[in-house]
């Protein structure tokens, strides 16, 4: 998908992401830059911890998550920024080996009413992985360019 514009828009939209399988190395790799705690960087040593083996970074879940919608392009022509993100919940841990997918339900649709070149759309994001469970969930006020 590509073109979307502000006004393209709907309440109850679903844009539905490609699949992505996270790897061993790549949850060490950005847990050793940004999340350096061992339940995400020491293999042997977080089978005894509370998780009973290697997870993902919260963080790096949720950055894949968008990065995956992201992917879909439905943002690439429109999209602004965003002020921040709403009820970030990360449900169950991802390992390595967990395949996601993303799912971006548009929930809110406003115009700007100082800004007539933009307005807001509010997307309710979350990632499910091979098992169909959800791993994360959150909003974003997403602000998006008019035609």
């Amino acid at each position: 998908m590509s073109g979307f514009y502000f006004d393209d828009f709907e309440p109850g939209q679903i844009f539905l992401s490609r699949r992505a399988t996270i790897t061993e190395s790549q949850i060490i790799d950005f847990a050793m830059v940004y999340d350096p705690q061992p339940i995400h960087v020491d293999v042997p040593g977080s089978e005894s911890g509370p998780f009973e083996g290697l997870i993902a970074s919260g963080f790096q879940t949720l950055a894949l998550t968008f990065r995956l919608f992201w992917d879909t392009g439905t943002m690439a022509e429109c999209g602004m920024g965003a002020p921040g993100i709403d009820e970030l919940r990360w449900h169950l841990p991802v390992r390595p080996g967990d395949t996601l997918q993303t799912t971006a339900e548009v929930v809110a649709v406003r115009a700007s009413s100082s800004r007539p070149d933009r307005g807001t759309v509010t997307l309710a994001y979350s990632a499910r992985n091979q098992n169909d469970e959800c791993v994360i969930s959150f909003k974003v006020a997403q602000i998006m360019r008019k035609k």
